[in-house]
């Protein structure tokens, strides 16, 4: 009996401590794993978000799980390029859009800046004009193509259509607007700003994300009165959350979502590749030839069995097919979602139209130095300070212009936003990962991409023409005109510079070479086609995969 006591006596205490050991396990959900203070904001503390669940996904994208994955391919390489050997690459999760941008999402964004930008005024004049897709690219001195450039952009019929005529710099700078517009809607939702803030145009007054973050009581303006009950006269509305009053959301916050921005080319070859569901050999190993399954470009199932499963040119003279037979339903490009989507439920990843990517172009992926997250454009700034150390807002009369090289003229930067300044030899002081601003020729094998680069010494590998176009004035300093200047040296060997984009898939004027999504082909970013439109991707924060999505599989 005496043993026996002493075995339950030992049962009793293994059990205790182990009821103990648990309750001394915390999750620190309201309170610090360093301090022990409480982080609800009670007793004085400091408040932080606890309850943040995961990122919303923004308007008009699908997630995108990031993984492992082969850029380029093995197939053969009938164009002789050499420039998209395989390498094995690594990208994080992200957004990507459902569908091309389209004529009536860009139209928005004009009738935006002309609502709020007065055209009629000189010193906004360029901003809206600027932004205006070139629809002479429609143009060919032997077809008749004038239907397309009188009406594709602003025609009902064609409102779902993918935009084309936009140059790379306007895609960034549409991605630019969408992101404060989204976010604009978002703080109104959630009781931020007043009920109708965002429809107030001022061009004094527009709204910036990173200048809400970064200065919030210089957002919309600088006026940052406060109201409850978000009375017609103010746009910010003080917010009460249970035990505390705060007037802005911060980053810690967690209710901005991160930029709309153009995808790199990792990203959009790795969207497209759709790998979502099934991960088989072929595919894992860049043996993918479309972005759906098979080596085919029609439906093979039975109830579309022959149907095209993109829009692209089929051969000489033959956009889509025999009329009523074998028809891809498209001769130029197709209205969205025309086709069924890849793994991701993502469109039109091949033809219709190609599609700028963020990456300036080089013949190679340079693997070796980095593959996760892999892009080549990186130029660092930094927010501007004024002397008093508050950041510099852009003003109506400080608006940043840029003159691209075929002598349009393009707002950089509007009136509300941050004003940017590269990064100096003071920040990159001691740093190992980047010495310098503008890094987009790094290890490309240019000379001026070395560690030893001197100023003195100006070879260039990439030996591109440097055209210069130069604004004319009077001799009261009013612009009267440009002056093109052409650069006609015949010892030029390259069009490839640090102004040239990469642009991927293949459109309704490619064959199927073009659809693989591992072809890889460039343009000037300041010049626009017929033929390249693009889509938005956005960052994913937090956690690789959705947590509801990881629950549900």
């Amino acid at each position: 009996m005496r043993l026996k006591t002493v075995f339950k006596s030992i049962f009793l205490i293994a059990i205790t401590a182990s009821f103990t050991a648990c309750n001394n396990s915390e999750d620190y959900k309201d309170n610090s794993r360093a301090t022990g203070w409480r982080l609800d904001g009670k007793d004085g503390n400091l408040k932080y978000k606890t309850d943040y669940d995961e990122q919303e996904t923004g308007p008009g994208l699908v997630f995108v799980e990031g993984g492992t994955f082969t850029m380029g391919k093995v197939q053969d390489d009938v164009m002789h390029d050499w420039n998209n050997t395989p390498t094995q690459q690594h990208v994080q999760s992200f957004y990507m859009d459902e569908t091309e941008v389209t004529n009536r999402m860009y139209l928005q964004y004009l009738d935006w800046l002309k609502y709020t930008f007065d055209p009629t005024e000189e010193k906004y004049r360029n901003i809206y004009y600027g932004a205006l897709p070139d629809t002479l690219v429609w143009r060919n001195r032997l077809g008749y193509n004038e239907t397309m450039t009188n009406n594709y952009l602003r025609h009902p019929a064609y409102q779902n259509y993918p935009v084309v005529g936009v140059n790379w710099i306007q895609a960034t700078e549409f991605s630019k607007w969408r992101t404060d517009r989204v976010n604009e809607m978002v703080l109104e939702e959630k009781g931020y700003t007043a009920k109708g803030a965002r429809f107030k145009a001022d061009p004094a007054s527009t709204f910036n994300s990173e200048t809400y973050i970064n200065a919030p009581s210089k957002v919309y303006g600088g006026n940052d009165s406060l109201t409850k009950g978000g009375r017609a006269s103010a746009r910010l509305v003080e917010v009460v959350d249970q035990d505390s009053t705060h007037n802005y959301v911060q980053r810690k916050d967690g209710v901005l979502l991160p930029a709309y921005r153009l995808p790199t080319e990792a990203e959009w070859e790795y969207a497209a590749l759709g790998m979502s569901s099934v991960r088989e050999y072929n595919k894992y190993r860049g043996r993918k030839k479309y972005p759906w399954d098979g080596q085919y470009t029609r439906d093979g199932g039975r109830r579309k069995r022959g149907d095209q499963l993109a829009n692209f040119k089929q051969g000489d003279g033959d956009y889509g097919g025999i009329a009523g037979w074998s028809d891809d339903g498209a001769d130029i490009t197709a209205e969205i979602k025309s086709y069924s989507p890849n793994d991701f439920g993502i469109y039109d990843m091949a033809g219709n139209v190609a599609e700028w990517v963020a990456d300036v172009y080089r013949p190679i992926v340079d693997d070796e130095f980095n593959d996760f997250n892999y892009y080549r454009g990186n130029v660092y700034t930094k927010n501007a300070i004024n002397k008093d150390g508050t950041v510099k807002i852009v003003q109506s009369d400080s608006i940043i212009f840029d003159t691209l090289s075929n002598g349009s003229i393009i707002a950089r930067a509007l009136p509300g936003e941050i004003a940017q300044e590269p990064v100096t030899s003071e920040d990159t002081y001691l740093r190992t990962q980047f010495s310098k601003s503008d890094n987009r020729d790094f290890r490309d094998g240019d000379v001026s991409s070395s560690r030893d680069y001197s100023e003195s010494d100006k070879t260039r590998m990439y030996n591109s023409p440097q055209h210069k176009v130069n604004v004319q004035k009077d001799s009261t300093g009013n612009a009267t005109g440009l002056d093109r200047q052409y650069d006609t040296d015949a010892n030029r060997t390259t069009l490839i510079d640090n102004e040239v984009r990469v642009y991927k898939g293949g459109s309704w004027r490619d064959r199927a070479y073009w659809l693989d999504p591992a072809q890889r082909r460039y343009f000037p970013q300041d010049m626009a086609t017929d033929y390249i439109g693009f889509r938005n991707a956005m960052s994913r924060v937090g956690s690789k995969s959705q947590k509801g999505k990881r629950a549900r599989d």
